[in-house]
């Protein structure tokens, strides 16, 4: 006999990969794809069109999937036992979220919100213009918790409810509160978030230039939702869902020992969906437009509720050096062909570079 293995229905069975066959969409898997863009077709449970995207780097933990509502139209009314963040990419509407007393919140979302669906609350997604369709981008915990529980009716139809997740009702108006950690861990605390474009992130200079974050804890959930600007290369596990949000750039992703200008490469503007595999991966972002660049993250295990002892050491080595234990490389340990290729790219668009100056500066 040869290597074939024959299907054993008590060997290796993954009930969430059954499960998203039997919803008849696309299952796109890549380094990355583009949101405005990536293949949709009829999706009956959800309404609209949708497709799952299993990226290279999303770990056991996490999927994502994009859907569009049609003009005029809306998704269907749905509830789910599993944490679920969304991205608005493209249009405007609304959405409807029933708290378990009855009540019932709407708030209006335009391109580059953000917000949290809080667990198993009802709700509902409304496109808000009757010539235009809706692209929205989501990251949910649904495989962890599919695997695990492994039925249907549990996940989608449980009259458990939350309420301590959507009892502070300004969250949903937009408005939230600070709370005050660390840089690199501060947190705003809310369940949306209007635009991300002009919202204002604190320093972190750890980071690098222009170091700039924010965690966003959206409806509580126990999910890694953090908005950056930042250069410095770094690595962590797999799982963290990079959105483009503003800029146009690159980013370079290698293990240890490899060359980092020579490994992977994704290019990256508003709309593009990647996430770094498992290796851990360096990688480091490289914002090539005349402006800043700003990225949003959707990942398992936040900094309020980290869920795993691994992820809790990873927030505590984000920006210490590798010399030091951590996960960060410092400019002056950059393999210097890093900086070469940034500055030929900024080259060809007319653009100098100030790194040189800045890193030479930290010799």
């Amino acid at each position: 006999m040869g290597d074939e293995v024959e299907f054993n229905p008590y060997y290796g069975v993954f009930p969430y990969t059954d499960f998203i066959k039997s919803e008849g969409i696309p299952i796109h898997e890549a380094y990355a794809v583009d949101c405005h863009t990536v293949q949709l077709e009829p999706w009956e449970r959800m309404g609209g069109n949708g497709a799952y995207v299993h990226l290279a780097g999303r770990s056991d933990y996490l999927s994502s999937y994009v859907v569009e509502i049609p003009p005029g139209g809306q998704l269907n009314p749905e509830q789910h036992m599993h944490d679920e963040l969304i991205h608005v990419v493209s249009g405007r509407g609304a959405t409807v979220i029933e708290t378990p007393e009855g009540k019932k919140y709407s708030f209006e979302w335009g391109p580059t919100a953000i917000f949290g669906i809080p667990m198993n609350a009802k709700h509902q997604i409304f496109n808000g213009s009757g010539t235009e369709p809706a692209r929205l981008a989501a990251v949910t915990d649904l495989p962890i918790i599919f695997n695990v529980f492994r039925n249907p009716n549990f996940i989608f139809d449980n009259p458990v409810q939350f309420p301590e997740r959507s009892d502070v009702s300004r969250y949903f108006d937009g408005e939230g509160e600070f709370r005050e950690v660390k840089p690199g861990r501060h947190q705003w605390e809310t369940n949306f978030v209007p635009e991300l474009v002009n919202f204002e992130l604190p320093p972190w200079a750890a980071r690098g230039a222009a170091g700039n974050n924010i965690q966003f804890l959206l409806a509580d959930s126990s999910m890694h939702c953090p908005i950056s600007e930042f250069q410095k290369a770094h690595r962590h596990n797999a799982g963290a869902h990079i959105f483009c949000v503003t800029g146009e750039g690159y980013s370079l992703l290698w293990r240890e020992g490899e060359n980092p200008v020579d490994t992977v490469r994704v290019d990256w503007k508003p709309g593009s969906l990647y996430a770094p595999p498992d290796g851990p991966t360096y990688h480091q972002h490289f914002n090539v437009a005349d402006g800043p660049s700003r990225y949003l993250v959707f990942g398992f295990g936040g900094a309020r509720y980290p869920v795993l002892e691994s992820k809790m050491v990873g927030y505590e080595n984000m920006d210490k050096s590798t010399k030091e234990g951590g996960h960060q490389i410092e400019y002056t340990d950059e393999d210097p062909r890093v900086l070469d290729l940034y500055e030929q790219e900024l080259s060809k668009r007319g653009l100098n570079s100030k790194m040189r100056e800045f890193v030479e500066a930290r010799s």
